[in-house]
């Protein structure tokens, strides 16, 4: 059964966010004890109360960047937007022989998002297979199936549109994953559900991944977790921002 778009949503940790006192004594709502102590941060997350901070912290600035993204003009948005698919068009005919056939795994914009849509009806016309990510099973990996303009699209949770079940499931040579917030160092910040990270962890092969975002959802960290995985590429209105070298 269906049960949403893409990335299953908020992980809320706890109702007292707004103000939470850490174990170390540093206070915030959440918790920045790592900005004022670099050497409390442990990379492994073996310690718990330091894991919750992290998810206190991440909660808070995905609040902030999609405030921040929403209080943009769609002017701004549609422009963005435009860039990104060039951006995009440039790396499909700089880096691959032939689009033609290959699987492009896009989304369907929510909350503000960049709007890449008219980019999948030109890539379709071209003959790239389009699919779009959904969440089949719950804490499971995303499925991928086949979107053209003449989908009849179903709706999950949040009314996002998805693909019907009768589409086929395929997997992607590219897939597109939208960020809420992205680093320096190729991290996603994205909407606390998990699924993009379970599923790259599970894809094989693994397809190109690209994160797509705003020039200003950047940030300094994410304080990655170990189930945190590297995106190939951060891809915002402004270029490519970090990545490997594509071949």
């Amino acid at each position: 059964m269906t049960t949403s778009g893409r990335d299953g949503g908020e992980n809320p940790v706890g109702d007292d966010h707004d103000s939470f006192r850490c174990r170390s004594g540093f206070s915030s709502p959440p918790c920045f004890a790592a900005d004022i102590a670099p050497d409390y941060f442990d990379p492994l997350a073996v310690d718990p109360e330091q894991a919750r901070d992290v998810a206190r912290w991440r909660k808070a600035e995905r609040e902030r960047l999609r405030d921040l993204r929403m209080a943009l003009s769609a002017g701004e948005r549609r422009a963005s937007g435009e860039a990104l698919a060039r951006h995009l068009k440039r790396i499909l005919q700089d880096h691959f022989d032939t689009a033609r056939g290959m699987i492009f795994s896009a989304y369907w914009p929510i909350k503000g998002e960049p709007d890449l849509r008219p980019l999948m009806a030109e890539l379709h016309e071209a003959g790239v297979k389009i699919a779009l990510p959904l969440v089949e099973t719950r804490s499971a990996p995303l499925t991928f199936r086949r979107w053209t303009p003449a989908t009849r699209m179903a709706h999950g949770v949040w009314n996002i549109p998805v693909p019907p079940p009768e589409a086929p499931a395929v997997m992607p040579d590219i897939a597109l994953a939208p960020l809420v917030g992205w680093t320096e160092d190729g991290y996603r910040l994205g909407y606390g559900g998990g699924y993009f990270d379970r599923t790259l962890a599970a894809l094989r092969p693994k397809p190109l991944v690209i994160g797509v975002g705003f020039e200003a959802a950047k940030l300094a960290t994410i304080y990655p977790q170990p189930h945190d995985i590297r995106l190939d590429m951060i891809l915002t209105e402004a270029g490519i921002r970090t990545g490997r070298e594509l071949k």
